[in-house]
């Protein structure tokens, strides 16, 4: 009896991180969100095509002593229909069309689930971080080299979004608003703030949020922009930072193959 509530709900799932330059991967205890052993990065292949990709996640995989059935989520940059990139960002264009789930189960033998990062980061933050227990419309941005987006409503993700690319006052948003576009056009914090400002008026006007909640490596920097916007939302960096790929990868994971 005990063996079949655990598999109905696993203790831990295995995320796995693919980025352009690193992919990197831990088992997360599901508890608390927290990594159950180390995270090891390995440089990404390059070319960074569908096989070299997959055998380098089941190398991380295999680096750690798991069971059979703990089920592995992967982020990926791109939008992920049904397993399947329809895009790749950073990775090779070979990516485009390619199962990512079957790809990754052929190389690992195990159940796999491919999700968006920016929907991975954004569901760790609802599960573990600066949105939990938050009931209703929740917003994940991620503010880098891009704007990346997660949509969640009442705990579940609604994936996909993309958010970054909405086109505000002529420019795709993410080419005025980008932290890179900071770093780019030497913007002060309070030049930023002002484009900042447009962007998550638009966004909130559109979506009505209950809750925005601000990752990116910029957000550790949050008390230099975010006390000056003045929207209606309420607005919180994140938590999780480089966790929240792998962790909620993993929870989505368990979600779905628990």
């Amino acid at each position: 009896m005990s063996d079949h509530k655990h598999k109905k709900s696993p203790e831990t799932a295995f995320g796995v991180d693919i980025g352009g330059s690193g992919i990197k991967g831990a088992p997360v205890s599901l508890a608390d969100g927290q990594f159950a052993a180390d995270r090891l990065r390995i440089p990404t292949p390059q070319p960074s095509t569908p096989d070299a990709v997959a055998a380098t996640v089941a190398k991380v995989v295999d680096s750690f002593h798991l069971g059979k059935d703990v089920p592995i989520g992967v982020t990926f940059p791109a939008v992920i229909l049904h397993g399947v990139a329809q895009s790749a960002a950073n990775v090779d264009k070979s990516w485009i069309g390619t199962d990512v789930e079957k790809a990754v189960h052929d190389a690992t033998g195990r159940r796999v689930l491919a999700v968006n990062d920016a929907d991975a980061a954004g569901f760790a933050e609802v599960q573990y971080g600066a949105a939990k227990g938050v009931q209703g419309v929740v917003l994940v941005v991620t503010l880098g080299t891009g704007i990346g987006s997660a949509l969640i409503v009442d705990g579940h993700l609604v994936p996909n979004t993309e958010l970054g690319h909405l086109e505000i006052d002529g420019y795709d948003a993410e080419s005025r608003a980008a932290e890179s576009v900071r770093d780019r056009e030497d913007l002060d914090w309070a030049q930023w703030a002002e484009r900042l400002q447009r962007y998550f008026t638009v966004v909130e006007n559109l979506f009505w949020p209950d809750l925005f909640v601000v990752g990116g490596g910029v957000s550790k920097h949050h008390a230099n922009f975010l006390p000056l916007l003045d929207i209606r939302t309420k607005i919180v960096p994140a938590e999780l930072r480089n966790a929240a790929g792998i962790v909620g990868a993993a929870a989505l994971a368990a979600e779905a193959h628990g």
